[in-house]
């Protein structure tokens, strides 16, 4: 595996290393999510997508400079394209990449024994009591080296790649002790160096309590604040903050002490909330003025009234609903309240083993009665707000970075319908050509 990772990596180098303009041709939906609207998009503005057909887009130095129909950028590209690389896209739509706001890529192990123990119906604290869940992430972490998991990451950023992502965030929490936490977090820089995927890192050292804390969580929450943090943002390893806020897990007095230690040092909160028990999540996220709250399958009406009040984005996972065999979100609500929504994978070795933003997208559309639109929405723009990425990426509009999507479909609805298919023909990462 090693050596194809490497050729791989090789091989992302040398296309992202890119000088000819790219003239994108004839896309029968160029679909851009443009607007002069700043922050998420909330309600209908979810569904507004500024779908251009017969959509044109011309590219220079990883950066779109022009976009348009087809007969307005003959009108301007026209003397140049003898320089340009062409490509044709007759046929097909074109959207921003795909972001994924919240994963677990980094972790050593496997947990397939658990799918068993779920079928045969238990649930997701008795596999944890048991000794399975994080902590059996934790220990495979910490004994596998540095460069197996590395190796095994790029694998599923590799896979994530070919469903059509080009950015996602990471989170650490297979650790739970200073060591390593550093080893993931490390991890994702250096692949954040050599990978075409953007990896936007979390330090989420409050995922669980470890067995050497065990029946201690308030001492595991002072070594998180008083070693953990110090060291990983000394090293300006992390970008936002995270907490597992959850009955047996930790407590919400405990998930803000936290996520307020964190933002003394600069890291922006995200947490984990009402997941399994409905648990002050959503009021907690809000409280602390958090980024995103996550999951929300048990958030109350009150919680989704605080989120909107306080724009705090909801990032659901309708993957890990499924697999838990939960309610999924109420997304509906949460829409039609005014919170703004994102969608996301939750890629992680005991929920949700995937990497299929598709699949998060189709059970967004099924499960939580997303329209396709304000599907492709949260899975784009409100994904890069979800991260503060969305000066940069989630839309495609003149000055932003290119990084696109051509779709093996006609129409945008089509790749929210025909499920359980992978429809990307191309993926483009600053401008280059990185699968396809």
């Amino acid at each position: 595996m090693k050596v194809f990772l490497e050729q791989v990596q090789v091989m992302h180098r040398k296309q992202l290393q890119t000088t000819k303009p790219i003239w994108i041709q004839n896309a029968a939906q160029l679909i851009t999510l443009a607007s002069d609207r700043k922050g998420p998009r909330v309600k209908e503005q979810m569904s507004e997508l500024a779908i251009i057909e017969g959509g044109s887009m011309w590219i220079e130095d990883g950066v779109i400079q022009q976009v348009g129909t087809m007969q307005e950028l003959i009108k301007t590209c026209m003397p140049r394209a003898h320089e340009a690389q062409i490509v044709d896209a007759t046929g097909k739509i074109i959207t921003p990449g795909l972001i994924d706001p919240h994963t677990h890529i980094v972790f050593g192990g496997s947990r397939e024994f658990e799918f068993e123990m779920r079928i045969e119906g238990k649930s997701y604290m008795e596999i944890m009591n048991a000794g399975g869940g994080i902590h059996a992430t934790m220990r495979k972490t910490r004994e596998m080296s540095e460069e197996q998991i590395y190796n095994e990451t790029a694998y599923r950023l590799d896979s994530f790649l070919k469903h059509g992502v080009t950015t996602l965030e990471s989170k650490s929490g297979y650790g739970l002790n200073v060591e390593t936490e550093l080893k993931q977090l490390r991890i994702m820089q250096r692949l954040n160096n050599k990978h075409p995927i953007e990896i936007i890192p979390t330090f989420m050292g409050a995922h669980a309590v470890p067995e050497e804390f065990a029946g201690e969580a308030d001492a595991y929450i002072d070594y998180v604040i008083e070693e953990m943090l110090p060291t990983v943002t000394k090293e300006k390893l992390a970008v936002f903050c995270d907490v597992f806020l959850e009955k047996d897990v930790f407590t919400p007095e405990q998930a803000e002490r936290v996520l307020m230690a964190g933002k003394e040092y600069g890291l922006i909160p995200k947490i984990h909330a009402d997941e399994i028990v409905a648990c002050q999540g959503a009021e907690i996220a809000a409280k602390v003025g958090a980024i995103t709250a996550d999951h929300l399958l048990k958030t109350s009406n009150e919680g989704f009234e605080m989120l909107a009040k306080n724009g705090v984005i909801a990032c659901l996972l309708p993957v890990t609903a499924l697999y838990l065999r939960e309610q999924p979100a109420r997304a509906r609500e949460m829409i039609t309240a005014g919170v703004p929504v994102a969608i996301s994978t939750d890629c992680n070795p005991g929920t949700a083993p995937t990497t299929s933003m598709l699949l998060a997208m189709n059970l967004a559309c099924i499960t939580m009665n997303m329209t396709p639109a304000e599907t492709l929405c949260a899975a784009t723009y409100n994904a890069a707000c979800a991260i503060g990425m969305e000066e940069k990426i989630g839309s495609l509009e003149v000055g932003k970075q290119a990084d696109f999507v051509i779709w093996d479909v006609s129409n945008y609805q089509k790749m929210h319908y025909v499920f359980g298919v992978n429809h990307v023909e191309q993926v483009w990462k600053k401008g280059a050509k990185v699968v396809g």
